[in-house]
């Protein structure tokens, strides 16, 4: 017997392990005037022909749809989650918010005069993408996540777009930016100083502070956690959109760990995050 068992643990430690696979893809967006790249997880087992929940997970500041996979080990950490059972199959959509575009570095994840970002999303990736490749489709089969300046887009995405989504997990987010005056050399050229203000504009911590209850009635419908480093840069506006989300009535997590604004940080609240997306999916 002993040695059946020996000999079965030999064989099982020479099975390949479950994997998934990421691909990408591009969309020629008329809203844009570009071709736009992006990258997209596809679970094990995919081409079996089943309809998958998805994730849009989102880059921050200065990189683009490359960064989860390259710099993220978005890879690694799912096929774990998903061969141990802490996440469900799911399709996983990287997008890239312009930063391949030397002209239109920083440009971010909001409407921009010149750059109707948000439209794109909205109007032409998300549908494109959850035709091709058989996810989504409802908002309960939706849930959107990122880091830093993804983290503050897929804060206001929700905010803006509870209808479309089940979940909203940002981490280390972006939410305000009140120094825009400070962040570029000319308001005219610079596309960091006008992504800031953009960022401000779109604020996610005056939103939910000026939200009617028809709005927070919506927002309620979302699943919200906020994760942010103990010595993040960030820290601040997290504190300040949490407690708001609190005396507005809207139930929302929030975790301060030990870290930094880094990927680190990220790669561990990537564990977190697939497993929250996941639990609040419709079952």
């Amino acid at each position: 017997m002993k040695k059946l068992i020996l000999v079965l643990v030999a064989v099982l430690a020479f099975l390949p392990l479950r994997a998934g696979k990421i691909v990408t893809d591009s969309l020629s967006s008329r809203i844009l005037g570009r071709q736009m790249k992006y990258n997209v997880y596809l679970p094990d087992g995919f081409e079996k022909g089943r309809r998958y929940p998805v994730v849009y997970l989102l880059h921050g500041l200065s990189d683009d749809y490359t960064a989860w996979r390259d710099k993220g080990n978005m890879q690694i950490v799912t096929d774990e989650l998903m061969r141990s059972g802490e996440a469900c199959p799911m399709v996983i959509v990287m997008p890239g918010a312009g930063c391949s575009d030397v002209r239109n570095s920083f440009n971010g994840y909001f409407n921009q005069p010149g750059y109707s970002y948000e439209d794109y999303f909205f109007k032409e990736l998300l549908p494109a993408v959850e035709k091709k490749y058989r996810c989504g489709g409802a908002k309960g089969k939706r849930a959107v996540m990122g880091l830093s300046m993804g983290g503050g887009g897929s804060t206001v995405y929700c905010q803006r777009h509870p209808d479309m989504f089940s979940s909203c997990y940002a981490m280390s987010p972006w939410l305000d930016e009140k120094n825009a005056e400070v962040r570029g050399d000319s308001k005219e050229k610079d596309n960091l100083y006008l992504t800031c203000v953009s960022v401000h504009e779109h604020s996610a911590i005056d939103f939910i502070a000026n939200a009617n209850e028809a709005t927070l009635k919506k927002l309620r419908t979302v699943a919200w956690f906020i994760d942010c480093g103990d010595d993040d840069f960030l820290l601040h506006l997290t504190f300040d959109f949490y407690l708001k989300m609190r005396a507005a009535g809207v139930p929302a997590e929030l975790r301060v760990r030990d870290g930094v604004h880094n990927w680190e940080y990220w790669h561990l609240a990537l564990r977190l995050a697939l497993p929250f997306a996941s639990r609040n999916f419709e079952k």
